[in-house]
């Protein structure tokens, strides 16, 4: 569990022990160095999948920039001794980017969902923000013989921020086959936060993000189709955090 620039190591994934703003001002940074990132969020869904999928698990440590989206990752660090700060949720991130991007300037490409949710998020934050440059935007479905032509859109709409729309692990795996080719200082995975911006999916309430139970409440709107992935997928999570931790122990023993 070394330190690099506040990153540690969490279970089978690293993470930026960093702030919402201290997060802002290094995507900043990303943007005016001009260098293509990729930027991702982990929570207990995704180390699942790391767990089992060795080339996710590399894509994501290989970003530079990593944010505990998931409650359960902050209580993971802290039965694994990992100072983290505070959780930087994708979908939090997302919406403050756009404000930053409108305050200063950033060009905006957004990509994913059903053309008319993503049609929707443009046509919100144009208004709530008259004078953003949003340069693109396009829907989440194609075929894999449109993708050059897609890229060689993005690529040319000279935008500095880009956010995907996809579910995991769809959306690493496709920023990072065309990371270099889109040529975009900072892509970043946004997941369901189109749906939620355009109202098609409800957030939380506030108590129930203050208290890490978000997944529960997903679950209770959608119990058939997320029981999976939040039931069984926690308590994997609780039994994978505990093997780390008891890994960690002997090594240190």
């Amino acid at each position: 569990m070394g330190q690099r620039n506040n990153r540690y190591r969490v279970l089978n994934s690293y993470v930026n022990a960093i702030s919402m703003e201290e997060t802002i001002k290094e995507v900043e940074k990303i943007i005016q160095k001009r260098i293509p990132t990729q930027h991702v969020v982990i929570n207990a869904s995704k180390i699942n999948l790391m767990e089992k999928d060795k080339t996710l698990r590399k894509i994501v440590n290989d970003c530079p920039l990593i944010n505990a989206d998931g409650a359960s990752i902050v209580w993971a660090a802290k039965r694994l001794g990992v100072p983290l700060k505070e959780r930087v949720t994708g979908c939090d991130l997302f919406q403050n980017l756009v404000g930053v991007a409108a305050e200063k300037g950033y060009k905006i490409y957004l990509f994913g969902a059903k053309e008319e949710v993503v049609t929707k998020v443009k046509d919100i934050y144009e208004k709530q923000y008259p004078g953003i440059q949003i340069v693109g935007y396009r829907n989440g479905y194609f075929t894999e013989a449109d993708e050059l032509e897609i890229v060689q859109g993005m690529r040319e709409s000279g935008a500095d921020m880009m956010f995907v729309a996809f579910s995991s692990p769809k959306k690493e795996y496709w920023v990072n086959k065309y990371l270099k080719e889109l040529n975009i200082p900072f892509v970043m995975g946004v997941g369901g936060s189109f749906d939620i911006v355009a109202g098609v999916t409800e957030r939380a309430p506030i108590w129930f993000q203050n208290h890490g139970l978000e997944w529960f409440y997903r679950f209770i709107q959608e119990p058939r189709r997320m029981w999976k992935r939040y039931i069984v997928g926690n308590v994997k999570f609780v039994i994978l955090t505990y093997k780390y931790k008891f890994r960690k122990g002997r090594e240190n023993g």
